[in-house]
């Protein structure tokens, strides 16, 4: 199986590992570089316009991330198009759709990023008399290639003027990509991307002179391609495809927790409500549920705690629901025996119950978040856990609100250890758990949108001037808002949340989403829509970051997958663009 990603830099040890090897196919596949120019590579991604065009590295990995090949495309956002610096597949591995598979991601991302065209260079077909049949079979092969997605050399220009008199060498055509547009690129364009092209990738090769003399012999009104010569058109792959699908870890034992209380409105058909809205769009990649082990939850949870709820829930009869009805405070000195008064110990409220089988749910959510971790630090940029029961009210020593075990600051810790983590709710609810587990650390932000607790759970906490304490001061953020608000206002308060979080500069974002946000929910107040929640993730997703989703809360059924659609495409439509 070949995995295309893209590598954004080398802070994470698994982009270093694939940066080394995309250094040795550069070393061996491109013999007349420079070793500068090759242990360069990582540098450029850091300094993005160090060429005055900005890279961005694809490399295609085996399943033991053994790097086949790799691609880098040197895009300029003012002019709207990209340069295919190089394309190549590891010795011994050309011919084998490593290529092919490179170069339709790129055009992917071309696309997403409204270029006008793709550019690159291409050894030509039409050779002298006596050049070897090995090379112009080559070459011919290359062009056919290329042309199947429509990709033609440019004529009528002088860009195979050698740049010396008497250069015998013959000099690479100048190919185009219009990734299936149809509309045909005027003059002025053309000889602006020509001259960027020169300048810029050629900029110790082409003298002031030589660039100016190319440009100018684009004299047509439209830029002109050659015709057809390998592919019919009709055969050409034209068609646009579309952006990375976002990794999708499902609780796949959510179901097994299904409090059937009156007025429990935690129920198992908000997952298949959500996947049935997710799956015909054909953006997510569905991935299996790794296990990890209960020291996972019990790096941010009190161990007491997690000891409680799983001896609790495998003790209670089938069907049985226990409710706290007693809280007594937390004198640890004199800690309750009795199991139904030990739940009012943990718990925060009267309707959390220690059921069955919450605690193998919960671990499985649990298992689901940190797999999405896991592949956001395997190089994804974007991923979704798709999970119930929820857990940002969750805290260090106690449950509630539906939740157990807090999946997103479990992954948020699993991700600190690799470099600083933003925990960005916009839930409806406060996310007191998220605020007590890190409210004392200044490597994990914190930043929830909520409800007020004048009038909205959990009541006790999310109050604007509760800002961390001890090294963590100044990193909590609350955003407390009225009971009645509308998207824009909502937005409002969003930007304010982003601003905080791209001036702390995180180099992971784990965004707990509730969609009770929206109207109708029967447990918020608000009146935001499905375009609404488009916006929203289409603002989060401008940060140069990647970004884990967890679900949360969002309990109106009729409209929950709609609304996490629009949400999660949303996002997906602006990331790294």
């Amino acid at each position: 199986m070949v995995r295309i990603r893209r590598i954004y830099d080398g802070v994470l040890p698994v982009n270093n590992a694939a940066l080394e090897q995309v250094r040795q196919i550069l070393a061996a596949q491109f013999t007349d570089l420079a070793p500068v120019e090759i242990q360069n590579v990582a540098g450029q991604l850091r300094d993005p316009f160090d060429l005055g065009l900005r890279p961005i590295l694809f490399v295609a990995e085996d399943s033991r991330r053994q790097v086949l090949g790799f691609a880098i495309i040197l895009h300029e956002p003012k002019q709207q198009f990209a340069f295919l610096n190089y394309i190549a597949a590891g010795p011994r591995l050309t011919g084998r759709g490593v290529g092919g598979a490179l170069y339709e991601r790129v055009r992917d991302e071309c696309h997403d990023l409204g270029c006008h065209a793709l550019f690159f260079e291409c050894a030509p077909d039409d050779l002298p008399p006596g050049t070897a049949p090995a090379i112009a079979r080559a070459n011919a092969a290359r062009l056919r290639f290329y042309e199947r997605y429509g990709a033609r050399p440019v004529v009528n220009t002088d860009y195979q003027k050698p740049l010396r008199e008497g250069d015998a060498d013959p000099m690479p055509y100048l190919v185009a990509d219009l990734l299936g547009r149809t509309k045909p690129i005027r003059r002025a364009w053309a000889r602006r991307a020509v001259g960027t092209i020169l300048e810029r990738r050629y900029a110790r090769l082409c003298p002031p002179e030589y660039v100016e003399a190319v440009v100018q012999s684009i004299r047509d009104p439209l830029l002109q391609l050659r015709a057809h010569r390998y592919v019919e058109p009709e055969q050409a792959e034209a068609s646009p495809p579309g952006p990375e699908p976002i990794a999708l870890v499902v609780n796949d034992r959510h179901d097994i927790h299904h409090v059937g209380d009156r007025g429990y409105v935690e129920s198992p058909v908000r997952i298949p409500r959500i996947l049935a809205a997710l799956e015909p769009t054909g953006r997510f990649e569905l991935l299996a549920v790794r296990k990890f082990s209960a020291s996972s939850i019990e790096a941010v949870h009190d161990p007491s705690l997690v000891r409680y709820i799983r001896r609790a829930c495998r003790e209670v009869g089938e069907g049985v629901s226990l409710y706290p009805y007693v809280f007594p405070l937390r004198n640890k000195a004199r800690r309750p025996r009795e199991r139904s008064v030990l739940a009012g110990y943990f718990c925060i409220d009267t309707f959390t119950p220690i059921h069955r089988n919450a605690y193998l749910a919960a671990k499985r959510a649990v298992d689901c978040t940190l797999t999405c971790a896991e592949e956001v630090l395997a190089g994804r940029r974007l991923a979704y856990s798709l999970v119930r029961p929820p857990g940002h009210h969750a805290e260090r020593s106690s449950f509630g609100g539906f939740c157990y075990f807090n999946n997103a600051a479990v992954a948020a810790h699993r991700l600190s250890r690799h470099g600083k983590v933003a925990v960005l709710d916009v839930d409806y609810h406060h996310g007191n758990g998220q605020q007590d587990i890190f409210y004392e650390r200044a490597d994990v932000l914190t930043v929830s949108i909520h409800g007020h607790p004048g009038y909205a759970y959990p009541y006790f906490s999310g109050f604007a001037d509760e800002a961390g304490a001890g090294q963590g001061e100044g990193f909590n953020l609350n955003l407390p808002l009225p009971e009645r608000l509308d998207g824009a206002g909502y937005r409002t308060a969003l930007r304010r949340a982003l601003a905080a979080v791209e001036a702390f500069a995180p180099a992971f974002l784990v965004v707990s989403l509730g969609l009770d946000t929206a109207k109708g929910d029967p447990t918020g107040t608000w009146s935001l829509t499905a375009h609404d929640l488009r916006r929203n993730g289409e603002l989060i997703g401008r940060l140069d970051v990647p970004i884990l989703v967890v679900q949360e809360g969002g309990y109106r059924t009729r409209t929950l997958g709609a609304n996490a659609r629009a949400f999660l495409l949303g996002l997906q439509a602006t990331h790294d663009r």
